[in-house]
């Protein structure tokens, strides 16, 4: 459904728990069940208790600001007591709601976030989190625009208003109830919509870098000045220049073909070994020892086969060892910054490691699943190569992605605030300690 079509939905869904809210007596605790209710329907839940510090208008407005988004983030502000157990509330609300999404719960004077890895990697939303909260203290209306905002770009899947059941909740409760079965199988049926709708829009994106890497290799070849009947051409060097042309053509003709970013895989594997071939027909060509097989430049796969590898950390993160060009080592020898192969995304052009989760088969068929994930620590793929969830990188998916129905049968080892685990019994609970983003 459209933005024109579902802001009427969303904003009939917000008057209406804020007519609720209104009536209710101010000292009436809700509690998570009537919170995951709300959830459901629009999306942000504000407790009766807490309107004096979050009103209804500002409430209807993050609402709206969410829907624009279509993206599976859930906001509720709460008081800090037992109907919101600081050690399960999290959980809990994830367990009814039933949504893969991104939770984000202000209890009390603190706010803390928790998403499903399929959704967004559960660091990257901690980290948004504090962020928000440290930028506006005490402010709850800020912090939470602030979340939403940062947060949405990098949300997988979409809001659960834009498909119209909460609409239908709204107006004709009774009807729903006998059309369960109409209902879950039109649910089933847009749920691949989504995913069918998500595989074209990232392919779309994956396509324009594609196209870069083929001309590039098609330039390569056309520079290279080798003519297979020449007097001074041998047998291997025909071979090597061969395998070259083949992998040009299948690189073309795969991506040609291409139906999802899955397929996106083998093109850049051809590439590689395109890039390869033509290293080692240089070296035959000069005279040279043939080069070993090693992995592209990291930082630039068309810079060709890595010569060496060199420490590097990514921007906040670990040092690491990657593999190199001969160019891009000196650069850093000399401490400058290397040339990093940076690709289009919503917010301009970004180095592709930290452009989102679409660019991960396209550098899997690089670096091969195994090694990537390494290379890539730290940053925004690595946060999704490390989900269990994500199989991007070695040409497949699984489970329900972000804004889809899961129920309660979802990993708690998959869902949390801090990078990993789902133990909201200890640290990664409202209840104690340095362990939460609000700096408590």
């Amino acid at each position: 459904m459209g933005t024109v079509l579902r802001r009427p939905v969303l904003v009939l869904t917000a008057l209406l728990t804020g007519m609720l809210l209104l009536f209710a007596p101010a000292a009436t605790a809700a509690g998570v069940s009537d919170a995951a209710a709300a959830l459901k329907q629009g999306q942000v839940y504000v407790d009766p208790s807490m309107t004096d510090r979050f009103s209804e208008a500002q409430a209807v407005d993050l609402t709206e600001k969410i829907a624009d988004a279509d993206k599976p983030i859930f906001v509720a502000v709460v008081p800090a007591n037992d109907d919101y157990p600081a050690a399960t509330v999290a959980r809990d609300l994830r367990t009814e709601v039933g949504i893969v999404g991104v939770y984000a719960i202000w209890r009390g004077d603190q706010f803390k976030a928790f998403s499903d890895r399929r959704a967004l990697p559960p660091a990257s939303a901690d980290r948004i989190a504090d962020a928000a909260f440290r930028a506006h203290p005490g402010d709850i209306n800020a912090a939470l625009n602030d979340f939403v905002d940062q947060a949405a770009p990098q949300t997988r899947g979409h809001g659960v208003a834009s498909g119209g059941v909460s609409a239908a909740a709204i107006a004709v409760p009774l009807a729903l109830l006998a059309l369960v079965g109409a209902g879950a199988f039109l649910l089933l049926r847009r749920a691949k919509r989504r995913k069918e709708e998500q595989a074209r829009a990232e392919l779309a994106q994956l396509r324009t870098v594609v196209d870069e890497d083929i001309t590039a290799f098609g330039e390569e070849l056309d520079r290279l000045n080798f003519t297979p009947g020449a007097p001074d051409a041998d047998d291997d060097q025909r071979d090597d220049y061969a395998r070259a042309l083949d992998a040009y053509e299948k690189a073309k003709l795969t991506m040609d073909a291409a139906t999802g970013p899955q397929d996106v895989r083998p093109v850049t594997e051809a590439l590689e070994e395109g890039r390869f071939s033509l290293a080692v027909l240089a070296a035959r060509r000069e005279g040279r020892p043939l080069p070993e097989r090693r992995p592209p430049c990291f930082f630039d796969p068309r810079h060709g086969p890595s010569s060496e590898d060199a420490d590097w950390a990514p921007a906040g993160g670990a040092l690491r060892s990657v593999p190199v060009c001969a160019q891009d080592a000196a650069r850093l020898r000399d401490g400058q910054d290397p040339d990093v192969r940076t690709v289009p995304t919503a917010y301009g052009r970004k180095p592709y490691w930290n452009a989102g989760p679409a660019y991960s088969p396209w550098a899997g068929g690089y670096y091969g699943s195994g090694l990537l994930p390494g290379l890539v620590a730290g940053t925004l793929m690595g946060s999704v190569l490390a989900s269990p969830g994500s199989a991007w990188a070695a040409g497949g998916e699984a489970g329900p992605g972000g804004g889809e129905y899961s129920g309660a049968d979802f990993d708690q080892n998959d869902f949390g605030g801090f990078g990993g685990g789902g133990d909201f019994g200890g640290g990664g609970d409202f209840g104690g300690g340095g362990d939460f983003g609000g700096g408590f």
